[in-house]
């Protein structure tokens, strides 16, 4: 007999009983579930390196509802913390919001809160790093494969920061602009590209003549899926400008050193220019 004929009556046969299963099936759940970890060869928060240009360990957890509302955590090993005030070796990531499509899909939004924690920071030094602990809003429009997303910090410093030129002023309202790419070629593979522009409230050249802490930054990048885990390679650079010598220091903001660390003061060695070209490999696995 002919295999379309052989096809037709089998499903005759079964479509009934099928019919009848699929409307005694529970409905999907409208919550879900994700996790995942990874690991990269230097962890960088736009395009400034948190961990001394050393690699870091990363996961998170996410939950997302079917009506566009999500909430998740994320966590990284860091160092920068620990280097200012002598504690505090981990970043948690904490937040929430809610996205959603339109126009058929193509267009996208999201809006919501992140707070980064640093357990375990030692106390803030005054002209020298406030508290790291910062809460940001934020919100974002993508189109397809592109997206424009910014976010302003709401507490009164951000990421430890001071402003003004003798460093007494707080930074609330710090912002930041970015539009990110992500395309998929095809076959596991995608490009990745990002620039982003930092402003830090009432940041200026510093009477000790540090430049300010306002910049730049771009990056671009290709993964790779292979089944058991994404596999990413990423330039990132900036625009910050400034001298950073290795034991001394220097005028560049981003000068921040890793060694000889003084209670009260922080690091006086060890000096590296954190927001410099990096070449950046990393593993990500999604449970």
């Amino acid at each position: 007999m002919n295999k379309t004929l052989i096809a037709a009556a089998v499903a005759g046969a079964f479509s009934l009983p099928l019919a009848a299963v699929a409307a005694d099936a529970a409905p999907a759940s409208p919550h879900t579930f994700t996790a995942n970890v990874g690991l990269v060869s230097d962890y960088l928060f736009r395009g400034v390196s948190q961990t001394h240009g050393g690699a870091a360990l990363q996961g998170g957890v996410d939950y997302a509802h079917s009506s566009g509302l999500y909430a998740g955590a994320w966590g990284s090993t860091i160092t920068w913390v620990k280097d200012f005030l002598g504690k505090g070796s981990t970043e948690v990531d904490l937040y929430g919001g809610y996205k959603n499509t339109f126009a058929g899909g193509d267009w996208n939004y999201d809006v919501g809160v992140i707070a980064y924690n640093y357990p375990g920071k030692g106390s803030a030094i005054p002209t020298i790093l406030a508290n790291p602990n910062t809460q940001e809003v934020y919100g974002a429009i993508g189109y397809k494969w592109v997206t424009l997303k910014y976010s302003q910090a709401v507490s009164k410093n951000f990421i430890g920061w001071y402003g003004g030129t003798a460093l007494d002023q707080n930074t609330r309202g710090s912002g930041y602009l970015e539009l990110n790419a992500s395309y998929d070629v095809g076959d596991g593979w995608g490009l990745t590209g990002h620039y982003g522009t930092q402003k830090v409230k009432n940041s200026v050249a510093t009477a000790g003549g540090v430049n300010s802490a306002n910049y730049s930054d771009w990056k671009l990048g290709v993964t790779k899926d292979f089944g058991f885990g994404i596999v990413g390679l990423a330039y990132s650079d900036t625009n910050v400008s400034g001298s950073c010598n290795s034991t001394t220091g220097g005028t560049n903001a981003y000068c921040w050193g890793n060694g000889n660390f003084v209670s009260g003061v922080g690091p006086t060695s060890g000096f590296r220019d954190v927001a410099k070209g990096q070449v950046v490999l990393s593993f990500l696995k999604n449970f």
